[in-house]
């Protein structure tokens, strides 16, 4: 049996569901996550087929242009302000799913961290995982 993954924003105005498998599951220490979500870095499990998750309720979007010189859509809920998910102009497929939305975030499970360069001591993470100073090469 596949397994679900269910998720969406503090107030629950947004609700996501998916029984994908995510491709990619990560930490993310550049300086937008970091500022996004006002900790050290971002958590992500990335998944390959936008059209597979279900998203109800309306997310309000903002866009930053990524290091890659790509845009990346931020989209929160604009009730209670939660980032649940973002996508990637680039590559419109993709839908990268913040780990602690997710209704159970034990079910997130980290590869890797990316941008290791913009790490901060005060955020230490794991140090078995694979470190990729930038993102990690396609």
């Amino acid at each position: 049996m596949a397994k679900s993954y269910t998720g969406g924003c503090a107030c629950g105005a947004i609700r996501y569901e998916t029984s994908s498998e995510p491709i990619f599951e990560n930490h993310c220490q550049c300086r937008d996550c970091q500022q996004r979500s006002g900790t050290g870095h971002g958590s992500y499990l990335t998944f390959p087929q936008r059209a597979d998750v279900r998203i109800t309720g309306e997310a309000s979007q903002w866009s930053v242009t990524a290091d890659s010189g790509n845009e990346k859509v931020h989209a929160f809920c604009p009730t209670c302000g939660t980032p649940v998910y973002l996508t990637f102009v680039a590559m419109p497929d993709l839908i990268a799913i913040h780990a602690a939305s997710l209704d159970d975030p034990g079910q997130f499970e980290p590869q890797a961290l990316t941008y290791s360069i913009r790490g901060h001591a005060w955020d230490p993470i794991d140090p078995s995982l694979q470190k990729f100073e930038r993102m990690v090469p396609g």
